[in-house]
């Protein structure tokens, strides 16, 4: 399990573009046959990927942690970016279609992840610390419905699909879905916003052949990042998230910190980015 120790925002502005990527932007997630995880230092969130072969994988017990298995202290968001796929959990199994969410709370210790008969499933994750038990729950794609927000002649007409929130999966902090775009928009989180009180993670996902132009730092000394396919980049509170795509894309979001209200953001507004 790799570590990720954040510089401060004075530090981020000195970095050079290599050192910035090191720093914020995690690929290579998805190896078949394998898990990878990352902890970073902020709010003690761990991002990772589990693609299972012919043999289920389960979750890592790495010394990191500090305690003798994954969840003794934790709780998990799992969304199958894949082919249907299982996630078993004590002795119930969970199945997974593409783009359904498993939410699983502290001190289950036995969680593997299997493929179905059709396909490779390629499971996203991330787990922020727990300090009481929530049950198991499986939210399906099919079930997630909301409206349309932004603007078409902004390029920015998005659908955001909430799993795990205060009115969703229920959570002791993490907060967890992914954003989608209609034909023709390519910007996200435009107009930017920080959050003084939680850590963000996004990880673009079914940009195909695409990049991302994903921007960050302090509002009035901005940074960039170009992503890939399947890459995701760490959003310390102090930095905006916000980004833009040669083509179609989705992203996951996800949050951790001092509340779940998905609203509590300090607004950055264009006029104040440099």
């Amino acid at each position: 399990m790799k570590l990720h120790y954040f510089p401060t925002p004075e530090a981020t502005n000195t970095l050079s573009t290599e050192e910035l990527r090191t720093r914020f932007l995690i690929g290579g997630l998805f190896q078949p046959g394998a898990v990878i995880a990352h902890y970073t230092d902020l709010d003690r969130m761990i991002c990772g990927a589990a693609v299972p072969t012919t043999a289920p994988v389960g979750l890592p017990t790495d010394k990191e942690l500090g305690t003798s298995f994954f969840l003794e202290r934790r709780e998990i968001g799992i969304l199958n970016l894949g082919a249907p796929g299982t996630v078993k959990v004590g002795g119930t199994s969970y199945s997974l279609a593409a783009l359904d969410c498993l939410y699983i709370g502290l001190g289950e210790k036995d969680v593997t992840f299997a493929n179905g008969p059709t396909g490779q499933a390629q499971f996203y994750f991330v787990s922020t610390p727990a300090h009481a038990k929530h049950p198991t729950t499986l939210a399906r794609r099919a079930d997630v419905s909301a409206a349309p927000i932004g603007d078409v002649t902004k390029a920015n007409r998005r659908t955001i699909l909430k799993y795990i929130h205060l009115d969703g999966i229920k959570s002791c902090q993490l907060v967890l879905g992914f954003t989608e775009f209609e034909p023709g928009s390519i910007w996200n989180t435009m107009p930017p916003h920080t959050h003084s009180r939680r850590t963000e993670i996004y990880l673009y996902f079914d940009l195909g052949d695409n990049a991302a132009f994903h921007f960050m730092g302090e509002p009035d000394k901005t940074r960039h990042l170009i992503v890939r396919d399947r890459e995701a980049v760490l959003s310390p509170a102090w930095s905006i998230h916000c980004g833009v795509g040669t083509g179609a894309y989705r992203f996951v979001w996800a949050m951790g910190g001092d509340n779940q209200v998905f609203a509590d953001m300090d607004a950055a507004p264009l006029a104040s980015l440099r």
